[in-house]
């Protein structure tokens, strides 16, 4: 089990992975997410499972860090320590109707699942995904199959428009679309500047959140969020929210709280992370 069938890269610094774990497969349901670890002591890494077909997961990962580019270095035939999962709630799947759904960035890998499920429940499907330039977009015909409308941008224009995601969205709103519902998955800033739009036009926002996460179960801590008046931790409680009541400063401050040790990690390698153990 957790044997890599296959890996390639897809991306700039981004590779997708098909890992070999039956019990998660046969279990999981959009919105959920796996944790991994490439070795006894090593960092635990929260990814958000893309499929499952055959006893496989395809998994999507970014090379951002130490222990993403061990696991990006894995290759076909190697074995993936630990796959703990499904962990999270599902996405809360139903006929809304009209439906906006952003992707930015790496956020493709994540909302494709969600994409097959609102299709599936009989949902119109407007499709957005940005980008910062051609070398970082994954998955483009992927998520425009599963769209009724679908628009590319990127921040430098080598790909679709030249324009950020939130652009066009407004755009479309502003010419008379109307959305009974929305959901975006990518960085923190872009979900946060989604859901000023959103707020302005009274459109339900849902938003996939990946904070800082160390064991996947809640009883760290360290991916709580505050949502609303509420502490919720996202490896429970999530990783989906209601992107409206997100405190979105809080969680782009608290991702930034380890930058410091990440780039002494990356100069020297970890000697063996003993978090959790």
């Amino acid at each position: 089990m957790n044997k890599i069938l296959s890996a390639k890269w897809i991306g700039r610094d981004i590779r997708e992975i098909w890992v070999e774990n039956a019990p998660v497969a046969d279990k999981f349901k959009a919105g959920q997410f796996v944790v991994v670890r490439t070795g006894e002591k090593a960092e635990r890494i929260p990814l958000t499972i893309v499929e499952a077909s055959d006893g496989a997961l395809r998994l999507i990962v970014q090379k951002v860090g130490y222990s993403t580019d061990i696991l990006c270095s894995l290759k076909t035939g190697d074995f993936i320590r630990d796959v703990a999962g499904p962990l999270g709630q599902p996405s809360v799947i139903e006929n809304y109707g009209r439906v906006a759904c952003l992707a930015g960035g790496i956020g493709a890998a994540p909302l494709k699942p969600v994409l097959k499920a609102l299709k599936e429940a009989g949902n119109h499907l407007t499709v957005l995904q940005g980008v910062r330039c051609k070398d970082h977009l994954i998955m483009e015909d992927e998520l425009e199959v599963l769209s009724d409308s679908y628009i590319l941008v990127s921040d430098d224009g080598t790909c679709g428009d030249k324009a950020l995601i939130t652009e066009p969205f407004k755009k479309l709103i502003e010419n008379g679309e109307i959305f009974d519902k929305a959901f975006a998955v990518g960085p923190p800033p872009m979900m946060q500047a989604v859901s000023w739009i959103t707020k302005e036009y009274d459109i339900p926002l849902t938003v996939s959140l990946n904070p800082i996460m160390v064991d996947g179960t809640g009883m760290c801590g360290a991916c709580r969020v505050e949502v609303g008046d509420e502490t919720k931790f996202a490896c429970i409680d999530g990783p989906e929210f209601d992107g409206n009541l997100v405190d979105f400063p809080l969680l782009i401050g608290r991702l930034k709280t380890y930058l410091d040790e990440e780039k002494q990690i990356m100069k020297e390698g970890d000697g063996g992370c003993s978090c959790g153990n």
